[in-house]
């Protein structure tokens, strides 16, 4: 459809083919119609086994499973660190506590021993106990705790120290 004032061999604005080119259900030279192959493509049947082979690895289909499979162990691995840092954080905390606890029950001529494992979770052991030290009137008492390894309980023989010290306490 030419309009007047268009020149030859254009589209309009709305896309409609001028004079000179390919109107619908005609094909111009190196064009296809829609079903057909365009050169460079090939309909399925046309190509052959390692060309369709080929064409299929360059798609992305299955490339998040395949990423996320691969990311499962370092997600999974950091999650399992973050965990031991949290249970030997925990750990630190519980023995700064039973060594204060030893400590004062120390300063008032109590047994320190029972006085650190009073608080203690069950899963918690104590590795280490010595409530003899200070000078003076000051009561020191060091504590270790076994290190727990993933689960409370399943610990490795490596202590976790803290230090208590409190004024002895005399009565009158």
């Amino acid at each position: 459809m030419n309009r007047p004032g268009t020149p030859t061999g254009t589209r309009t604005r709305y896309g409609e083919a001028r004079s000179g080119e390919a109107r619908s259900g005609q094909v111009r030279s190196g064009q296809a119609r829609s079903g057909q192959a365009r050169s460079g493509q090939a309909r399925s049947g046309d190509t052959s086994y390692p060309e369709r082979v080929r064409a299929r690895l360059r798609e992305d289909r299955g490339q998040a499973a395949f990423e996320f499979t691969g990311m499962v162990p370092i997600i999974l691995g950091t999650i399992v660190l973050l965990w031991q840092a949290a249970l030997i954080g925990y750990t630190f905390s519980l023995a700064g506590n039973a060594a204060d606890k030893a400590a004062r029950a120390a300063a008032v001529g109590e047994p320190c021993g029972a006085a650190a494992a009073e608080d203690l979770p069950g899963s918690w052991s104590l590795g280490t106990v010595d409530c003899g030290g200070g000078d003076g009137d000051l009561v020191t008492v060091d504590i270790g705790l076994n290190t727990p390894v993933l689960f409370p309980g399943f610990n490795i023989p490596v202590d976790i120290t803290a230090h208590g010290s409190a004024l002895r306490e005399t009565t009158p």
